[in-house]
C-alpha cells in the first residue's frame, strides 16, 4: 500500500486515497465481537479470523456486480482478491453515517421494540428503517421526517434510498433463496455522489445479514461456506 495514502482506519477495513480520485478499501481479518466471540452486532473488534476479509470481499464483489448490472448506483469500481482490496468511487455519507435495514421477518431489535404488536418471525413487507451510526447512543432510529428536518437528506433522496434498499434486498434474497437460504433482514450503508445521487457504499457481507436455513439461524462464517460451496 506504499503508493496510497491512508485516510481512515476502520474496524474491519482501512481506506486509502488513490491518485485517480477514487478510494481503495483494504479488507482485514478483524471481526466485531466480544470476549473472543464473533458478533456482527458489536461495535468493537473482538477477534481475528483468518480469511474473513477474503470471503467478505468475495461476497461484496459478487453482489456489487449484480447490483450494478441491474442499473442501481453503487460505489463499486473493481476489486483485487490477491491483496484483498476494492476500488470505489468517492461518496459522502449522510450526516455522520447512516445505516439502513430492510426486514423480511420480525426478529432481532425489531421484535424487541414491537413484540407487543407482532409475533417473532412474522412476515414483514420489505420494511425499511434507518439508524444513525452512533456507538454511544446505540445507533438510534431516525425517521424520514427527522432526516429531512435535520438537513441530513432531501425527501427525494430518502425516497430513492428506500426504493434502492428494497430492490437490492430482493436481489440478495432471491440469490440466497436459490441456495436454499432465507434472508430475514440485511443492513446497508448509503452515501451520495457530487450530484446528490444516492449510492450503495461499504460492503455486502455475511456479517451484515441475518439468514436462516430450514428455520435455523446460520452464523456468518457458516453462511460464507454455504454461499461459496
Amino acid at each position: 500500500m506504499e503508493n496510497q495514502k491512508l485516510v481512515y482506519t476502520g474496524k474491519t477495513k482501512n481506506v486509502y486515497a488513490l491518485e485517480n480520485g477514487n478510494y481503495l478499501l483494504k479488507f482485514k481479518d478483524d471481526c466485531t465481537g466480544k470476549d473472543g466471540v464473533f458478533d456482527p452486532g458489536e461495535n468493537s473488534v473482538g477477534l481475528t479470523i483468518e480469511g474473513v476479509g477474503d470471503v467478505n470481499l468475495r461476497m461484496s464483489i459478487y453482489f456489487f456486480e449484480k447490483i450494478n448490472a441491474a442499473g442501481i448506483l453503487t460505489h463499486f469500481v473493481s476489486a483485487n482478491l490477491a491483496d484483498t482490496t476494492m476500488e470505489v468511487k468517492p461518496a459522502k455519507v449522510f450526516g455522520q453515517g447512516l445505516e439502513v435495514i430492510c426486514r423480511y421477518k420480525a426478529v432481532g431489535s425489531f421484535i424487541r421494540r414491537y413484540g407487543a404488536y407482532i409475533e417473532s418471525g412474522a412476515d414483514l413487507p420489505a420494511y425499511v428503517e434507518t439508524t444513525f451510526k452512533d456507538d454511544d447512543k446505540g445507533d438510534p432510529l431516525v425517521t424520514k421526517d427527522a432526516l429531512v428536518a435535520l438537513g441530513v437528506m432531501t425527501e427525494a433522496q430518502y425516497d430513492s434510498l428506500k426504493k434502492m434498499t428494497q430492490d437490492i434486498t430482493k436481489i440478495v434474497a432471491d440469490d440466497l433463496k436459490e441456495k436454499g437460504l432465507d434472508l430475514y433482514d440485511i443492513k446497508f450503508e448509503f452515501g451520495y455522489d457530487a450530484d446528490g445521487n444516492v449510492m450503495l457504499i461499504d460492503e455486502i457481507a455475511s456479517g451484515n445479514m441475518r439468514v436462516y436455513k430450514d428455520g435455523q439461524y446460520i452464523d456468518p462464517m457458516t453462511l460464507n461456506k454455504l454461499f461459496f460451496a
